[in-house]
């Protein structure tokens, strides 16, 4: 066997054969080094890539292009270790070489490179109608946007603030001429009764509220809504309700806290004068201290106080009776003399009512009953009586009248 390949090298033929197979190997490799194998007849394939993105080659300091797809189909037909191959490394680009392309609007192939000839590609779309313009930046202003309904009732939000408040706007000339509107939105979730700081997204639109396509400086923005109570201070109004017990009087009703402080929308609080405390009097028979709501009237949200403290002070009416108060008989001329018909013992009762505290410092000797005979002559006469006693009282005499006889006095 040794022998046998000695002798095969030493023979030149068969060195010229191997070197003759060596060097087609080589030109095979280097004409495909991707496959050795080229030579073997091999099935050939579809695959197809979608989402494929889109490059752009143009003046981007000056120029603003739109029109190109962002993303296209791609259909690579070919043997399938080279399909392999280009789905997994996407060595390739699809682009649009714009870097000649003139002002104004135009259709531009969409090509690619880098992707293996053996390859045959299909692009969808394989063109864009592009328009190019002059780029413009310009600033605008931010305005707020935010739902005010969601604002909580007897609640008030004021102006919001924008943070920046301006923002520089990069577009193609034509579509920053169509700006209308600068808007930063706030989103609320809920009633909101504090003030509320959010990063807000801005939105630029044209006068349909259609979104422009353009280049900010900054898409967001931080916005503050201040928000405060929408309240006022109202007296406290004291309502009496019912009558009082018999033989008691109401002499004050006092609260401990005569101002409160009301929560509602403008409307309400500029209509708003006060707010209230019923006190039930009717049975109420001793001084006492109550604890009374605060009623409010219809819209208004809250107040503070809810409750109050109420103090009521009373006084109760008492009788006392005085009997066997003497008459007084006055005016009768010296030359008569009297004597009592009724009542015979020339004495009345009085029965007085006021407040305890002074009916019980009463005495008799505080009224006096009179009797004016005056003018009167001999005879029998029914005469009025006259009752004087303390103001702050009232009272009542068992009889209005006395029936008297004047007699002539002998000498």
């Amino acid at each position: 066997m040794d022998n046998l390949i000695d002798k095969l090298i030493d023979n030149r033929w068969f060195i010229r054969v191997v070197a003759l197979l060596l060097a087609f190997l080589l030109f095979v490799y280097v004409y495909d080094g991707e496959d050795l194998s080229i030579n073997v007849p091999q099935d050939q394939e579809t695959e197809t890539i979608t989402d494929v993105p889109v490059k752009s080659y143009y003046d981007t300091e000056n120029l603003v292009v739109s029109g190109v797809p962002s993303t296209v189909t791609i259909k690579l037909s070919g043997p399938k270790n080279l399909l392999q191959q280009a789905k997994t490394s996407r060595s390739y680009e699809v682009y649009v070489d714009l870097s000649e392309a003139e002002i104004g609007t135009q259709r531009v192939p969409i090509e690619i490179r880098d992707v293996s000839d053996r390859l045959t590609v299909e692009i969808e779309p394989n063109y864009a109608d592009v328009s190019i313009q002059e780029k413009v930046t310009q600033e605008f202003k931010v305005e707020p946007e935010y739902n005010s309904s969601l604002v909580a009732d007897g609640y008030s939000a004021e102006q919001a603030i924008v943070k920046p408040n301006k923002v520089k706007i990069t577009g193609a000339k034509d579509v920053i001429e169509k700006i209308t509107y600068v808007k930063a939105t706030i989103d609320l979730e809920g009633k909101i009764e504090d003030t509320v700081t959010k990063e807000a997204k801005i939105l630029v639109l044209d006068q349909d509220l259609n979104k422009l396509d353009v280049i900010l400086e900054s898409d967001t923005v931080e916005v503050t809504i201040p928000v405060k109570a929408s309240s006022k201070e109202v007296p406290i109004k004291i309502v009496e309700r019912g009558t009082p017990p018999s033989g008691v009087t109401i002499e004050s009703i006092d609260l401990a806290q005569s101002q409160a402080t009301i929560l509602a929308n403008a409307d309400i609080l500029n209509k708003t004068e006060s707010v209230r405390v019923e006190v039930d009097v009717s049975s109420i028979n001793d001084d006492t201290t109550l604890t009374l709501p605060v009623i409010i009237s219809e819209g208004i949200v809250s107040v503070d106080p809810e409750t109050v403290e109420v103090t009521v002070k009373v006084s109760r009416e008492e009788d006392i009776t005085f009997s066997n108060i003497p008459i007084k008989a006055n005016g009768l001329a010296a030359d008569f003399d009297m004597s009592y018909n009724e009542p015979l013992d020339g004495t009345v009762s009085i029965t007085a009512t006021g407040e305890s505290n002074i009916i019980g410092s009463l005495k008799e000797s505080d009224f006096s009953v009179i009797l004016n005979l005056a003018g009167l002559g001999e005879g029998e006469h029914t005469v009025d009586l006259n009752v004087t006693g303390p103001t702050n009282i009232s009272w009542t005499i068992n009889q209005k009248t006395a029936k008297i006889s004047i007699t002539e006095r002998e000498a």
